[in-house]
């Protein structure tokens, strides 16, 4: 048997568009010969589709959609893909995440997801009704060409027993699947990337193959949709709980390999490096934010820092460099040799450049300051405004050129609020907010060593400083970059307080003033643009702190 895995990148609530990516695949896939093929978790609608779900009608143009293309599949082989289905009882959710059995012109079958994660960006317990109790068991199990297949959605199958040491629900629908002695599982998926997630859903997914003794196929889509980025990376293990294929990452791809049979190898080559993983997230969100929001171009300003080159260069390589404009906005502060970097940086780059002198501006508001700013000395106030002053130009220029704005601050920043609201967090897109201020400085020298001189050398190995008043660090207001990273993964991603991190060697005074900080910030990141998810724990929709509150941490 063998099975088209059709690894889409679909736009969240373009039926019309994503039935054609399906199709288009569905015929490639037969024209390799497969028996039948499979398509993510919610293909149809595109994942995460949110509020979207909370409107009848487009359910229900989402169903007639599959009847459709259902129709237009009648000559080729049988299709399982993602999608919904309206909930008809007079009880729960009004909406069902369904995988979907097309076949012959018609949907012949329909499977619902039992497990609704709630956990981190997920939340989809708010939209969908669970499968009801009596759809256990053989009722996940799809018979075709003399096999039976245990059909599983996403997270059905993250909550073996045997897997984890704690598992976050009491069932599990796999198990009750394999009572009844499948020869194959399947799994359409719409699972999120994280740095080093990849390793882990094979460790699981194989020790699933083995514990059965069954081949397993797992189709993830792949792209950028809002903060969450997609790796694709769709695979199948053989009973054994071998890996025996393996869809590119990052990547539309249309992969038919035989499951029960010995087959060629056909796993795809693959980086999972830290900066290699984090590049191609990189490059994979922006490419389709700007282009899924319906822009064309973007501009970012260009300070001579590293965090500005890295934004510079991921738009760049996402978008073509000729759709790409760097401002410059150099103050009295501004040292001529930032000036210059910035200038050698766009060269290397190839793109355009404009150059804002704000010096004229910021004196035009010191006197009109003057009266109400007397008799007090000069503080972060001043050189807040020198950075309101380059957002204002930024978004002028946005709002002229019709051009997505992108903001460069990274995760460290915002995390400590190391940045100025209205300031240089304005924009539309914020690319490096989950990316720690030491992986910058790692991706870029990476940049360099496999890409190319992108970044000039000198923008790497500068002290950091946001050079808006006279000899300015970035260490003169926080810890070095080194432990300040450490103590925020420790804090954000690990879920540690001031005394668990205190007491793995940190000092407690520099602990609770970053902690302090955190917490001070958080006003900031609740305005902050929406950026790319890296790290298991962004500041995305996975994180859902309270303002106004008092936080003992």
């Amino acid at each position: 048997m063998k099975i088209g895995i059709l690894q889409i990148n679909p736009v969240v609530g373009d039926l019309e568009g994503n039935c054609a990516r399906i199709l288009d695949a569905a015929k490639k896939a037969a024209a390799q010969g497969a028996d039948f093929s499979i398509a993510p978790e919610l293909a149809l609608i595109g994942y995460p589709p949110r509020d979207l779900l909370l409107y009848a009608g487009f359910v229900r143009k989402a169903e007639l959609a599959a009847e459709q293309l259902a129709g237009q599949l009648a000559d080729l082989p049988p299709l399982l893909m993602g999608s919904v289905l309206a909930n008809h009882s007079d009880t729960g959710k009004p909406v069902y995440n369904a995988a979907l059995w097309l076949r012959d012109g018609t949907i012949e079958r329909s499977f619902h997801k039992s497990l609704l994660p709630t956990y981190d960006v997920f939340d989809e317990a708010r939209y969908f009704e669970p499968a009801p109790k009596s759809e256990s068991g053989s009722a996940n199990i799809l018979e075709f060409m003399g096999r039976k297949m245990a059909v599983t959605i996403c997270e059905d199958a993250w909550n073996d027993k045997d897997f984890w040491e704690t598992r976050p629900y009491h069932t599990d629908p796999l198990e009750q699947a394999a009572a009844h002695s499948p020869d194959l599982i399947l799994n359409l998926s719409a699972s999120p990337f994280s740095l080093g997630k990849q390793q882990l859903r094979q460790n699981m997914l194989g020790a699933i193959a083995e514990k059965y003794g069954v081949p397993l196929v797992y189709v993830n889509q792949t792209g950028g949709n809002d903060d969450l980025m997609f790796d694709g990376r769709s695979c199948i293990f053989d009973a054994r709980g071998e890996l025996v294929a393996r869809a590119r990452g990052f990547d539309e791809s249309v992969l038919v390999t035989e499951v029960f049979e010995t087959a060629p190898n056909a796993v795809a080559d693959d980086d999972f490096s830290r900066e290699a993983e984090t590049w191609r997230a990189l490059v994979m969100g922006v490419g389709d934010y700007v282009t899924k929001s319906g822009f064309s171009t973007v501009l970012l300003g260009l300070s001579g820092g590293i965090d500005s080159g890295l934004t510079a260069a991921v738009a760049a390589e996402a978008l073509g460099a000729e759709n790409v404009t760097g401002v410059l906005m150099p103050s009295p502060y501004s040292s001529q040799g930032s000036i210059d970097d910035s200038i050698a940086l766009a060269e290397n780059l190839g793109i355009k450049t404009l150059t804002l002198p704000i010096e004229p501006i910021m004196d035009s508001f010191t006197q009109a300051l003057a009266q109400p700013f007397a008799g007090m000395e000069p503080d972060t106030t001043e050189e807040n405004i020198q950075s309101r002053i380059r957002g204002n130009l930024l978004m002028a220029l946005s709002n002229k050129y019709r051009s997505l704005l992108l903001t460069t601050g990274n995760k460290s920043e915002l995390a400590v609020g190391y940045c100025t609201i209205y300031g240089d967090m304005s924009g539309g897109f914020a690319v490096i907010s989950d990316v720690p201020k030491v992986l910058v400085f790692s991706l870029c020298r990476w940049i360099n060593a496999t890409l190319g001189q992108r970044i000039p050398e000198a923008v790497i190995t500068k002290p950091p400083s946001a050079e808006l008043r006279p000899d300015q660090k970035d260490e003169d207001s926080l810890p070095p970059y080194e432990i300040l990273d450490a103590i925020l993964e420790l804090h954000i991603e690990k879920h540690k307080d001031a005394e668990e991190i205190t007491a793995l060697g940190f000092d407690e005074q520099t602990v609770l003033h970053v902690l302090r900080l955190v917490s001070m910030a958080e006003f900031k990141r609740r305005q902050a643009a929406p950026g790319i998810k890296l790290t298991p724990r962004s500041f995305g929709t996975g994180w859902r702190m309270p303002l106004a509150c008092k936080r003992n941490l």
